[in-house]
């Protein structure tokens, strides 16, 4: 039975590295957002600019995804969702997909101190590696107070 993957964690938890390592492991597709976002459309975010198409691009990347990860989990290849899914309905929401389509879902959570991402999001920022986006430490903290870690039940 194929597995849907989905990890989740705030910018610099260390998500794509994990997911990475698991892709391997475990033979799977792994799809990571913002590789695919940046090869589409560039850094169109940054720490001194956001296009104003930014979420919408990023939506429909996601939307594009879903229907690559659906396609690999009908044909029995386990998947990788590499997204961050910050609230919980989002998580069961991919939960109920995968069930719909006959796979398990695994939720893998980086939980990560607030002072490890922020030290971690000015090292990125600094060097700026390929496969991310600037992120000014003002948004990080913003999203912090948005996210909402994986409860017991979802592990």
């Amino acid at each position: 039975m194929a597995t849907l993957h989905l990890i989740v964690g705030l910018p610099c938890a260390g998500k794509t590295t994990y997911s990475k390592r698991l892709e391997l492991e475990q033979h799977a597709l792994r799809l990571t957002l913002d590789e695919w976002h940046i090869r589409l459309f560039g850094h169109d975010f940054t720490l001194d600019f956001v296009h104003p198409e930014h979420d919408t691009r990023h939506k429909l990347i996601e939307e594009i995804m879903w229907d690559v990860a659906a396609r690999a989990l009908q044909l029995g290849t386990d998947v990788i969702l590499d997204f961050g899914f910050w609230g919980r309905s989002e998580r069961e929401e991919y939960r109920a997909r995968a069930s719909a389509l006959g796979a398990i879902c695994a939720v893998h959570f980086l939980d990560v101190s607030k002072e490890v991402l922020l030290s971690r999001l000015e090292r990125r920022n600094a060097e700026f590696p390929e496969g991310t986006f600037q992120i000014p430490a003002s948004k990080l903290l913003e999203w912090m107070e948005n996210f909402q870690a994986p409860a017991e039940d979802e592990l």
